[in-house]
């Protein structure tokens, strides 16, 4: 324990080293464009309607989550999962009002639903969507279509199309798939490690720091895609039968869709390739590609090629704010920011990974080096410069599982370490996300 906290000090450290190098930049006249570096918000402490149910649930996870994964049955937790991981959600995206924190975060000029209106054709919207992708141009899209594939907007324009347009459903949206992220995790870790070691996870991943950002922001419908995708391949990794190869198939489309939904959850096959290292099942892999290529070959057909938008997306963000941002502060800025998304149960967790890699078997040292290593490739590119406590969610979801290493004597007090990180975070600053 006294190591654990030692790391989580240095680590504490290194996150206050960023904070105060990013305010010597912007005294030196470099603009990162960060108020409250190495965080894309800014220093308002306040309170919120959702407050006090934030720190109830947090009370509420704290004092019987750790019983609760012993006794419930597996399918009664996950939905109690779910639903604490929802309202937690919920909770602190109302902590910063209900307008501020909920209604209107989608609605601003750089997102998603201020495109939406545009839209009277969807098959011409794929056809021409990377001719509205730079912005040095009349018709360009908003920042957030255009620096993401077109599945990302797609599904706004869905949802306008059966009557759930406008902010409050978008949001809505968001925090039910999101917070579905944490099922997702711990199906997979059952398939692949086994039900004891997916009910010690699942409580962590309940109490995700993440979920400040999950709430309200796209990238948190990303993090869950992509979880449902990997859960669905290891599930189909890890039995036989018709069901498998459904299972297979529905993983390849959500994975496939992936790819349709951010540039950057092509590093999610990282996961994917851990999952199949561990269970060598080339029959799950074969239907799973075929679930990928019906994507690819749709969006393809209706006229959006991804390696052009990929590469227009580059020239994008070459021109954007990102240039006056210094990658040599960024490199290890972008880790510190993490951590804030992160939190200290999970740096402990990391800890003990290293330390004793066997302990829980290979699969869930596959899944969290797995996510370690998209993360540095994702960093080392240069393609990800602040903003990475969202960017980087569908990756941070799975380095939950390192949480397994941590002691059970210990468990209540990393959660409410946890917790109080989250609350602290959402209460003394104020996220765009």
């Amino acid at each position: 324990m006294a190591l654990d906290l030692l790391v989580v000090a240095a680590v504490a450290g290194v996150v206050l080293a960023a904070a105060l190098a990013g305010r010597a930049l912007k005294r030196a006249g470099v603009d990162i464009f960060l108020p409250f570096p190495p965080l894309l918000a800014e220093w308002l402490p306040h309170l919120g309607p959702g407050t006090v149910f934030a720190v109830l649930i947090a009370v509420g996870v704290v004092a019987w989550g750790p019983a609760l994964v012993e006794r419930m049955r597996w399918r009664n937790l996950l939905a109690l999962g779910w639903a604490t991981s929802f309202a937690w959600t919920l909770a602190l995206a109302l902590s910063d009002g209900y307008s501020k924190g909920f209604a209107t975060r989608l609605t601003s000029r750089d997102e998603y639903l201020t495109d939406v209106a545009r839209v009277t054709d969807i098959p011409a919207m794929l056809r021409d969507f990377t001719a509205h992708i730079l912005t040095d141009q009349p018709g360009a899209w908003t920042t957030h279509v255009g620096a993401h594939p077109p599945g990302a907007f797609l599904l706004f324009v869905w949802l306008d199309r059966i009557g759930l347009g406008g902010g409050p459903a978008a949001s809505a949206f968001c925090v039910v798939v999101g917070s579905s992220a944490c099922v997702a995790v711990a199906v997979a870790v059952r398939a692949l490690a086994g039900e004891d070691l997916a009910r010690t996870v699942l409580p962590f991943s309940v109490l995700f720091p993440g979920a400040v950002w999950v709430g309200v922001s796209a990238d948190g419908v990303f993090a869950a895609v992509l979880a449902w995708g990997v859960a669905g391949i290891a599930v189909a990794s890890t039995r036989g039968g018709r069901m498998s190869a459904l299972a297979a198939t529905g993983a390849g489309v959500l994975l496939g869709f992936c790819l349709y939904l951010s540039y950057g959850l092509a590093l999610g096959a990282v996961l994917v390739l851990a999952v199949i290292a561990v269970t060598r099942s080339w029959r799950a892999v074969l239907f799973a590609v075929l679930g990928v290529a019906a994507v690819v070959a749709a969006f393809t057909v209706a006229g959006f090629w991804w390696i052009t938008g990929y590469e227009l997306t580059k020239v994008l963000y070459a021109g954007s704010i990102a240039q006056s941002r210094p990658y040599s502060y960024f490199i290890w800025a972008n880790l510190a920011a993490l951590v804030l998304a992160l939190g200290p149960a999970v740096i402990a967790g990391l800890r003990r990974v290293a330390g004793s890699p066997r302990r829980w078997g290979y699969a869930p040292v596959a899944l969290v080096v797995a996510a370690l290593t998209a993360v540095l490739v994702a960093d080392i590119s240069g393609l990800s410069k602040a903003e990475v406590e969202r960017i980087w969610l569908p990756f941070g979801t799975w380095l939950v599982v390192a949480c397994a290493w941590l002691p059970r004597a210990h468990w209540r007090g990393w959660l409410a370490a946890q917790a109080v990180l989250a609350l602290l975070v959402n209460h003394l600053l104020l996220t765009v996300w």
